[in-house]
């Protein structure tokens, strides 16, 4: 369903207190966010921002970022944030393509790449987070045993990312294609797609890489 777009939506954004706007064209790195030193997370593509608050809630000692570049989804996400809502994340709007820009080097524990868009067409490859492009950057801003966290239920783009990994180097720690009945489920926090694809009887791919 195509979201509606409702004026003001980057206003509210930017005035929004758990929402970060183009940090890009701050100039400061968003280490200092939180003011503290506790472990980095970034869920790239955090939608409408479940899975990001409920891990928040689950790991007070770790301070998460939630990417988004779409203003619509980033304002719906903004929306549904609670004033009980734990402090140790924010809604960042903004592309996942400027880590390397706004991060320390080797700073950030894990990256999540939760139903990201598989881009089916070869020509739109390159716009895959699992490119060899992406991958540059993820091992530029990833602590020495920094991992990634991806979930998809789509079996092309999984195919086309585990192959990514392997050529790359990456060191593969978990990979099934059927999540929900192995042992990963266990704790396995779910996005809304997550939720509604499991109802449809969709198998979900995950697999967890740490960086070469």
């Amino acid at each position: 369903m195509r979201l509606r777009y409702i004026p003001g939506q980057y206003q509210y954004l930017k005035q929004h207190e758990k929402t970060i706007t183009e940090p890009e064209k701050r100039g400061y790195k968003l280490n200092d966010a939180f003011n503290n030193s506790h472990p980095i997370h970034v869920e790239l593509g955090c939608g409408k921002g479940k899975f990001i608050r409920e891990t928040a809630i689950k790991n007070p000692d770790i301070n998460y970022f939630g990417f988004e570049k779409s203003v619509k989804v980033a304002y719906r996400c903004a929306k549904s944030t609670l004033e009980e809502d734990p402090d140790n994340y924010f809604i960042v709007y903004s592309n996942g393509d400027i880590l390397k820009d706004v991060f320390e080097h080797n700073s950030i524990q894990r990256i999540y790449l939760n139903f990201s868009d598989p881009w089916p067409k070869p020509s739109h490859y390159k716009r895959r987070l699992t490119h060899k492009s992406f991958l540059d950057v993820y091992k530029i801003v990833l602590t020495n045993d920094g991992e990634i966290h991806m979930k998809t239920d789509n079996n092309d783009l999984f195919e086309y990312s585990v192959e990514q990994f392997m050529q790359d180097g990456w060191e593969f720690v978990i990979l099934t294609r059927d999540l929900h009945s192995s042992p990963y489920a266990e704790n396995n926090v779910m996005t809304e797609y997550e939720e509604r694809f499991v109802r449809e009887g969709k198998k979900i791919n995950k697999l967890i890489v740490r960086r070469p």
